[in-house]
């Protein structure tokens, strides 16, 4: 009889590699434009919508893991005050951290 081996990490069914659904709020209620950039999109800023309260979201699937991003305020790079923590991205800037499991 054959034995399976299986590789959790490796199935595309595994939760890890499966999308999940995160909501991101950035409170600038003076912002012309508010953006998102993070490791899950190569830094490429995306526009993130206005609400009527001067807060601005966007919700973005990520994977399994620990992921780095930081909002763009009018251009300005900004940290998210309710983010997980705050790291160094490899171009030695600081980001905000997100845990997604």
């Amino acid at each position: 009889m054959k034995s399976l081996e299986c590789e959790t990490s490796a199935s595309p069914y595994s939760a890890r590699n499966s999308g999940k659904p995160i909501h991101f709020y950035c409170q600038a209620p003076a912002a012309k434009s508010v953006e998102i950039a993070g490791d899950f999109n190569q830094w490429t800023p995306v526009a993130m919508r206005r609400r009527p309260d001067g807060w601005w979201y966007l919700q973005v699937e990520l994977t399994h893991g620990h992921r780095q991003y930081r909002f763009l305020v009018d251009g300005r790079p900004t940290l998210d005050p309710h983010a997980t923590g705050v790291g160094r991205s490899e171009a030695n800037e600081r980001v905000s951290i997100i845990a997604v499991s």
